[in-house]
């Protein structure tokens, strides 16, 4: 229903800006509305979907050899003691447990298709837990926020789609992108530990959390005392080192664990091309109506005030071009995946506003629609803080983007 509205929303605009612009005395932004609705639906097709399929029926296929040979229950087992912590509420060595981990593990991985029903599976068993069963429980709250706030080590998409657009390197925003949502997780459990009167200075918690943000900073005063360029070939080199490595390791386990690796392949790559097929109406209905948003001159009225709202504070405003993508992230993924494709179309995949809307794309989910999802599968209508906590992770995570994409890229 939120799509509806915002999709329908693109378009009376759009009409009510372009009457003005006709007052103004420009005459031919009907004409170049009506064409950017066949260019933005021709490349939505040909320059994206297409491409991209490709793409998405490699990495589906190698990505259920690893969930195959195990990698997902080995990295539930490295996370386990850290995200019992996160949920006192419930029972130890309860089976909600290797769901909710088994969740996180995938989200991680980047395993959209395996995510999805595992997080419904693991939302019903905390239902079960819950004793106000039209109530959101702490739990239920702390696991939505994790969920939203979009923690991913792989963004294999977003790199995909930065590949078929032309980007000279698509995975330079890997370790950026990385580092966004973290603090986008950081965000969320803070938010959400604080109002659940968690201790937030557990040894186990402070340890995990502790361990990645000193590695990270670390990392973050070396990479500070390079050139652009130094930068940049390092992010080359580590964010394919590890890609590689990634890709060696799910081989190698399944060839270990004895599995039939190609087959696994095929049965994955499958789900990739159906996965590309499915999502090709939303994008050009998405694309088109962003297209004829930015064709009439509403988008340039939107990022103009937002930019003299900044300037106002004597604050850069070159990330303002980029900003729609994280406006629209918490109220719809397409939406938010038309506004980052659209952005990198019009201003170059490698640019800066191009490159800090992928960012902005990874470093948060979809707010509304995992609650929407999630809560709906087992009939929570009081969500309490859930949303809050949401679109705080969000927030958390687009202020990160913005600051490390101007550390890495401007």
């Amino acid at each position: 229903m939120v799509l509806n509205y915002i999709w329908v929303g693109f378009f009376l605009v759009s009409m009510l800006v372009a009457i003005a612009q006709c007052f103004c005395g420009d005459y031919m932004v009907f004409e170049q509305m009506v064409s950017s609705t066949f260019d933005m639906a021709e490349n939505a097709v040909m320059k994206i979907i297409l491409p991209l399929s490709g793409v998405m029926i490699l990495w589906m296929g190698l990505m259920n050899i690893g969930e195959k040979a195990g990698a997902v229950n080995f990295l539930s087992k490295i996370v386990g003691p850290f995200f019992n912590k996160l949920f006192p509420e419930i029972p130890k060595n309860h089976p909600v447990h290797g769901q909710l981990l088994m969740n996180f593990s995938a989200n991680m991985l980047g395993l959209d298709n395996a995510a999805t029903p595992l997080g419904l599976k693991a939302m019903d068993g905390l239902q079960q837990l819950n004793p106000n069963k039209e109530t959101a429980s702490n739990a239920q709250i702390m696991f939505l926020a994790l969920n939203t706030s979009g923690l991913t080590l792989i963004p294999i998409t977003i790199m995909a789609q930065r590949a078929q657009l032309g980007a000279a390197n698509p995975t330079d925003i890997f370790i950026p992108l990385l580092l966004s949502t973290f603090f986008s997780t950081l965000t969320a459990i803070i938010f959400v530990g604080i109002k659940q009167k968690i201790n937030l200075l557990n040894p186990v918690i402070i340890g995990w959390i502790g361990g990645i943000a000193a590695f990270l900073g670390i990392a973050m005063y070396f990479l500070s005392g390079l050139s652009n360029t130094e930068l940049e070939h390092i992010s080359k080199i580590g964010s394919n080192a590890i890609l590689f490595s990634v890709i060696a390791a799910f081989v190698c386990a399944g060839a270990y664990k004895r599995i039939n690796v190609y087959e696994s392949f095929i049965e994955g790559a499958k789900m990739g091309f159906e996965t590309s097929v499915k999502v090709m109406p939303y994008l050009v209905a998405m694309l088109v109506a962003i297209g004829v948003f930015r064709a009439s001159g509403a988008m340039d009225y939107l990022t103009g005030a937002i930019r003299w709202t900044f300037s106002l504070l004597s604050i850069n405003t070159d990330f303002v071009e980029a900003l729609p993508t994280a406006v629209m992230k918490p109220l719809s993924g397409s939406g938010a995946k038309g506004m980052m494709l659209e952005t990198m179309m019009t201003h170059g995949a490698d640019s800066f506003v191009g490159r800090l809307s992928c960012l902005f794309q990874g470093a948060a989910d979809t707010t509304f629609y995992v609650i929407a999802l999630y809560f709906g599968s087992v009939g929570i209508r009081k969500t309490r803080y859930a949303a809050t906590a949401g679109l705080v992770a969000d927030l958390g995570g687009v202020i990160a983007a913005i600051f490390i994409g101007y550390f890495f890229f401007h």
